[in-house]
């Protein structure tokens, strides 16, 4: 069954991430030198291999009344995910800042000043496998825990829960949480802070404020109880991304970024645009989404078997959490629709090795980073 699993660390202690786009596999011989290799193009009968394994595994589909218990008890799913596993799933994701250096902008000049509207290619890390199920391995990158950087979990309860703080949060424009900051953060989907702690562990700058929310409650408690957690520089709450009648603790215009790191896949498809709408309504003009998530006929897709399709490229996993797997032009079409332009919109194509069982596992991922236009450029658009 399609489950999530560990995702390893990219790169040895000390060592330098290699660049995306450096290591190209030229010699069949040498694919079992590294862990993964970059830009990994298909073959046409490779392509028609997996257009069939799709077609294969989406002729049978969920019965109504599962896909409704689905989408009903999603977020039951997603905490008893996180009850099982806890903090001790996944790594930290140190990569983030080669490929979005738009997280600590103090080391990288003018991050959000104007970049060329076209596919670019950026570095990104080498991951190693672990095992789902006998003699099978994979990595898919799902959720993530803050252990590597040595933090622990405290046992204290929490005494008020972030939904019920939420509730008792007056918010005006002048008042929120995090007002005082001059550069706002938002992850969507925080897991247990794989994300946002490496960034409050990297970016020292007292001008910082990171929000981050998850569906799942017990999730955002996880992120809470950690040792790292800074509610002077940090502040986690419960949020449905779906939930249009629940407003985020922020007003408009007052993000400079949004992080979605496989997240969106794990919305119900129709549900996609009006969820995209609200968070681009947050962004400050020149303000950026960052997406990095599943992409079509990623090894993940290929794995399902008949009867695990809810619709097409939608899938449920064993564990009750569903995935989709994006196209570029699916992906360009909702972030448009939501009146942003276009930085970055690529397909990230790598084949990984475990060296140790001689196995190659082919990758896609898509990237995208899009901006809320500035009022000068969105005005210059509206007249032409």
């Amino acid at each position: 069954m399609a489950g999530p699993c560990r995702e390893g660390s990219p790169a040895g202690v000390g060592e330098k991430r290699q660049q995306f786009g450096s290591r190209f596999l030229s010699d069949p011989a040498r694919v079992f030198q590294h862990n993964a290799w970059d830009n990994v193009e298909w073959s046409e009968e490779q392509a028609a291999a997996a257009e069939r394994k799709v077609r294969e595994n989406s002729a049978e589909r969920v019965c109504e009344e599962k896909q409704v218990d689905y989408e009903i008890n999603a977020h039951k799913y997603w905490n008893d995910f996180y009850k099982i596993h806890e903090n001790g799933f996944f790594k930290d994701r140190h990569w983030l800042f080669t490929e979005f250096p738009e997280l600590a902008p103090a080391q990288n000049q003018d991050p959000l000043k104007d970049l060329p509207l076209e596919n670019k290619r950026s570095e990104v890390p080498e991951y190693r496998s672990s095992e789902d199920g006998p003699g099978l391995i994979i990595e898919e990158q799902h959720k993530f825990s803050s252990n590597s950087l040595g933090h622990e979990t405290q046992t204290l309860p929490v005494e008020e829960s972030v939904t019920q703080k939420l509730s008792h949060l007056e918010m005006c424009a002048d008042e929120f949480p995090g007002s005082s900051a001059t550069y706002r953060i938002l992850e969507v989907g925080c897991g247990v802070g794989n994300t946002v702690f490496p960034i409050l562990q990297t970016n020292n700058d007292p001008r910082l404020f990171v929000y981050c929310c998850d569906f799942s409650s017990t999730a955002v408690e996880l992120v809470q109880t950690n040792s790292a957690y800074d509610p002077s520089r940090c502040f986690a709450f419960v949020h449905d991304l779906c939930d249009e009648d629940k407003s985020y603790p922020v007003p408009t215009d007052s993000l400079d970024i949004i992080i979605l790191i496989f997240v969106l896949s794990s919305v119900v498809p129709d549900k996609m645009q009006k969820a995209i709408n609200r968070l681009s309504r947050l962004l400050k003009p020149g303000g950026m989404i960052l997406l990095r998530d599943y992409g079509r006929y990623d090894m993940a897709q290929l794995r399902f078997k008949k009867g695990q399709c809810l619709s097409e490229n939608f899938y449920v996993r064993g564990d009750g959490t569903r995935v989709y797997f994006f196209t570029q032009d699916e992906l360009d079409t909702l972030f448009t629709a939501a009146g942003l332009e276009k930085v970055q919109n690529l397909v990230d194509r790598r084949l990984q090795v475990n060296r140790g069982k001689q196995l190659t596992m082919y990758r896609v991922w898509i990237q995208c980073k899009y901006r809320k236009p500035l009022p000068c450029r969105a005005a210059e658009s509206a007249c032409s």
